[in-house]
């Protein structure tokens, strides 16, 4: 691990405890100064520092406004993709209105801006948390910053039930952090510092339309235009921009807008993988030969996974389980290698449109409840339960397991298959950690999600899950995280709130139709698509981790000592480490080498976290070492 002082890794850092009683003894004038690559600004009760190559600036003597990502005006619902706004513009509404001018503002940001006038101090991240901010409070001073790790408290420690968040949905959902002391912004909120006092709210939520839309003959070109002003839009950032390439319809889609964009071919990058079952690179070169892309692909080997992940845990504020960052790590890194700066990702396409498959089989199985209740009450499930509990009649194993999924609530069932409930945690996890646990947290969170949910059909209300727990809390984090590495930025065209106001009045039939996932999205693309993308299976970039743990005697070294590393912290129960590793996973790679993948990243970045606390104490111990006595 190469170590780095804490602001060198973070965007924005700052403290802030402003508690004057009157606007006249609240601060000093603001000076800001420039230190090599970052900006400085302190006064009384206040010192924050941003990295001027990510983040533009816009301040008078009492008010501060920093902002980064890619901010855009409120179109006032025109319809088109809104031009961006600046620091200054900004600034100038937040001073006016507070918090409520953030809805007027679209696009990808994270903002810290303060009023010293008012006492007053706003944090807050964009419709998906693009973007992240995270903070603590200390001595009656509110500490921030955008990574967990660089929070400028006095002292973190690492709480055991974010932990146990980590393992059961293989990152740590906001608002906890793997620091106890330490919490992160939910998606489309934000934090207002009053008078010190702090207190967070949601200032947007969806309004998901489930009438009849408009003719689609009129919805079909005006979705195309969305996405490709949206393609126009992030392209425009860095005219040295390209995009990830997986071949499947988000980034193909991706591809070839940018390719009309593009006075020259467009730049696309894919990852394959030389595993049975895994690689789609067919699908990719099909993609870039339909748009006639400047294509480059790279294969991804067991070595590549070695190499990479203790110098990917490294660099993560907070532990991360998506294995599909290694990919993305590799794709951004060939990217970079040819002077591209910014990437366009795919991602936000299948929780608009209806894209899972898992959007699907729920509401196959929501179809049990159009049954009357007193047929279902007292006869189906009787029946189930009774005589035909355990027939081996044709089709009968079948409906049994069927009426047993469907009469488990939402979100409940959509965890049948977890890791954690499947093997047991008294099986995985140390008996006297686990008594530190709340095992019921994480789904009570996620009901709660499911419940806040402003619509009622089921495809809608998982679409809306999923944007907390599959694009806030995991895909956007792996981007983000694989670009930054990469020291590039990234634009996810889907995410564009205009594209999202078109998702939201479209009804749920539309996404799903009839067993049909992206119904209306592949009809609306399939005289620009290649018929074959169109008609293919969602894959991605999955990484064949457990079949190459399996197999690889260095991968699987890494994955077997990592785990005795948490056996030695009493984390891992005794024994499950040998379980796992030599019974388990040989027996189904695929499924059991995610559990090896989870608990290998959380060794690693514990790890990594320890060795950058002992980085940070020698300084201090050198000095009491040559003190003379």
């Amino acid at each position: 691990m190469t170590a780095a002082s804490s602001s060198s890794r973070c965007i924005v850092q700052g403290t802030l405890q402003m508690r004057s009683e009157s606007p006249e003894d609240s601060a000093a004038s603001f000076v800001l100064h420039r230190r090599d690559d970052r900006w400085e600004c302190a006064a009384p009760g206040l010192a924050i520092s941003w990295c001027a190559r990510t983040a533009t600036h816009a301040a008078n003597d009492r008010t501060l406004c920093i902002i980064w990502g890619t901010p855009r005006d409120d179109d006032a619902g025109s319809g088109v993709i809104a031009p961006r706004i600046n620091a200054s513009d900004i600034m100038q509404r937040l001073a006016a209105a507070g918090p409520e001018a953030l809805t007027r503002i679209r696009g990808t940001f994270g903002l810290c801006f303060v009023d010293a006038r008012k006492d007053q101090a706003i944090l807050a991240v964009d419709r998906f948390s693009t973007q992240t901010l995270c903070w603590g409070v200390e001595g009656g001073q509110l500490c921030f910053s955008d990574r967990a790790d660089t929070v400028p408290l006095s002292g973190r420690s690492i709480g055991a039930q974010a932990l146990y968040d980590f393992l059961y949905f293989h990152c740590i959902p906001a608002p906890l952090t793997v620091f106890r002391e330490v919490r992160r912004l939910h998606h489309a909120s934000y934090l207002e510092h009053v008078h010190g006092e702090v207190r967070e709210n949601v200032y947007w939520k969806p309004r998901f339309q489930e009438a009849d839309p408009e003719p689609l003959g009129k919805l079909y070109p005006r979705f195309r235009e969305l996405i490709g002003g949206a393609v126009r839009m992030e392209a425009d950032v860095d005219e040295n921009t390209g995009c990830f390439l997986s071949g499947g319809t988000d980034s193909s889609t991706i591809a070839g807008m940018l390719s009309r964009t593009s006075a020259q071919p467009a730049r696309t990058y894919s990852i394959g993988f030389d595993a049975p079952g895994y690689d789609e690179m067919s699908y990719a070169r099909l993609a870039a030969q339909h748009f006639k892309t400047r294509h480059r692909e790279y294969y991804v080997t067991a070595d590549d996974i070695v190499q990479s992940v203790p110098q990917i845990a490294a660099f993560l504020d907070q532990p991360f389980g998506n294995s599909s960052i290694v990919p993305a790590y590799f794709c951004a890194s060939m990217a970079r290698a040819d002077g591209v700066a910014r990437l366009l990702a795919g991602d936000g396409g299948d929780e608009l449109y209806g894209g899972n498959s898992r959007y699907r089989f729920q509401q196959f199985l929501d179809a049990y409840y159009t049954v009357p209740a007193y047929v279902r009450e007292s006869l189906v499930e009787p029946l189930f339960a009774g005589s035909l509990a355990h027939s081996s009649l044709p089709g009968i194993r079948q409906a049994r397991s069927y009426v047993r999924h469907a009469t488990a609530p939402m979100p409940d069932r959509m965890e049948s298959h977890n890791l954690l409930s499947r093997i047991g945690t008294s099986t995985i996890l140390d008996p006297d950690w686990l008594e530190a646990i709340d095992e019921r947290s994480p789904l009570q969170a996620q009901r709660e999600t499911y419940a806040s949910a402003p619509a009622p059909d089921i495809v809608n209300r998982m679409l809306f899950y999923d944007w907390k727990f599959t694009l806030a809390d995991s895909d956007l984090p792996k981007v983000r995280t694989a670009i930054q590495l990469n020291g590039m930025s990234v634009g996810y065209p889907f995410l564009a709130d205009e594209v999202v106001d078109f998702s939201l009045q479209l009804p749920a039939s539309y996404k799903v139709r009839r067993g049909k996932l992206r119904w209306f999205f592949k009809r609306a693309l399939r005289d620009f698509l290649p018929a074959r993308i169109i008609q293919k299976k969602k894959h991605g970039f999955g990484l064949p981790f457990g079949v190459w743990a399996n197999e690889h005697v260095a991968l699987h070294e890494l994955a077997a000592d990592s785990l005795a590393g948490l056996e030695r912290r009493g984390i891992l129960r005794e024994g499950f480490r040998d379980q796992l590793m030599s019974t388990l996973l040989p027996s189904h790679p695929g499924y059991h080498g995610e559990m090896v993948w989870i608990l290998m990243m959380l060794e690693q970045w514990l790890d990594a976290h320890d060795r950058a606390a002992q980085y940070a104490a020698l300084p201090e111990m050198a000095s009491l070492i040559t003190q003379p006595t």
